[in-house]
């Protein structure tokens, strides 16, 4: 029910048509954006620009209230001049596009109008979308910061640069294609961000980041990947990229550890995996979707190389995997240490309960869906 600031403004949406399933939105309008955070980034988004092509919801709250709200969600897109459609039957469009696959899209005003030749309508998958969304120079955040980093731009989302620096980190952003490989003596670190489109179109970084991994031993630093960063890391070390039917997107998407053998809830938005049977030896599968079984990350199996495909810096949430950036920044004191994660904390004694008390749904309707009906809840809350 939360996130569309954050969501429409990151970058690995660049060149899409955006479709919110969530039945009410606009509800708690738009932030202000103009509130800076301690590194000089907007407070409450992604990047500094809505970067969807068009919107797509079901029902529009036209009226907002929200104690951090400056405005409405309609008056930000027009702002921005995005398009944007209200009274769509999002969730009928979202089993078509689980029945076919992701599909080219068209928002037509004249309904009179004949039915577009999408053939002849351009992909966003054949631009360059790193290219269009990366950096443009190198920048510093955390100057004077212990642990140098540098990190590649590929649409890179600002939760990460906070993460980072707010760790402990000197963070270097760089160009998506700016040659890294040759300055990795200046840093404890190497970072590859997420991203729009497929991968294979970033040959640039994919060069760059073979001379990183293939280094002498004694020049080892480690490397860390997220969404797009994952796939790099995967296609230059042998394996191959694949578009997967649909994507895998949204807040709840549940990834196996194969280390720890622990489930995350993760939060996703990439519609490329990697094929993990032509990886390199060395080389092995560290994430897999429960659902679909993909890929979603990988790790060098004596080298602190690794990478996961969902979002450990979510914003606005899960955060079950933020631990990651700490396994990176421990890797980059102690690149000889074999790379752990954290076992959680088992889980408590399940009570022994002889009687419950079922409050049941009454009367409230919320955005038309019975999923949340919260008349049980709010009769909990004035008990």
């Amino acid at each position: 029910m939360v996130g569309y600031p954050e969501s429409l403004t990151d970058p690995s949406y660049q060149g899409q048509i955006l479709t919110l399933t969530q039945p009410m939105v606009g509800n708690y309008g738009v932030p202000d954006r103009k509130k800076l955070d301690e590194f000089g980034l907007p407070a409450f988004f992604e990047s500094n620009r809505i970067h969807v092509a068009a919107l797509l919801v079901q029902d529009y709250s036209h009226h907002y209230s929200h104690w951090n709200a400056v405005c409405s969600l309609g008056e930000w897109l027009k702002e921005e001049g995005v398009p944007a459609l209200c009274d769509i039957d999002t969730r009928m469009l979202t089993k078509k596009i689980r029945e076919k696959g992701a599909m080219l899209g068209r928002i037509e005003v004249d309904l009179s109008a004949p039915a577009p030749d999408f053939a002849k309508i351009e992909s966003p998958n054949l631009r360059h979308l790193v290219g269009e969304v990366s950096i443009k120079e190198p920048k510093v955040y955390g100057k004077g910061n212990g642990t140098k980093i540098i990190a590649v731009d590929c649409g890179m989302k600002y939760n990460i640069i906070r993460q980072l620096v707010r760790r402990g980190c000197e963070l270097t952003v760089v160009p998506w294609d700016y040659p890294f490989a040759a300055e990795m003596d200046k840093y404890d670190g190497l970072f590859l961000s997420n991203g729009p489109g497929n991968p294979v179109m970033c040959q640039t970084t994919i060069k760059e980041l073979e001379k990183v991994i293939n280094c002498p031993d004694d020049k080892v630093k480690p490397i860390y990947g997220i969404c797009l960063g994952n796939q790099l890391v995967g296609l230059a070390a042998g394996g191959q990229a694949k578009k997967l039917p649909f994507g895998n997107r949204g807040q709840n998407q549940p990834v196996i550890n194969h280390q720890t053998k622990e489930c995350y809830i993760t939060p996703q938005n990439h519609g490329f995996h990697i094929d993990c049977a032509s990886l390199k030896p060395g080389w092995k599968t560290l994430f897999t979707n429960a659902n679909d079984g993909s890929n979603e990350g990988i790790a060098h199996e004596s080298r602190p190389y690794f990478s996961a495909q969902f979002h450990p810096e979510a914003a606005s949430g899960p955060s079950d995997t933020e631990f990651m950036f700490d396994t990176f920044l421990e890797a980059c004191k102690k690149p000889t240490a074999k790379i752990t994660f954290p076992v959680r904390k088992p889980a408590p004694p399940r009570p022994e309960v002889k009687k419950v008390l079922l409050l049941g749904s009454g009367g409230t309707s919320i955005g038309q869906a019975g999923e949340f009906d919260y008349s049980g809840g709010q009769a909990i809350k004035v008990s």
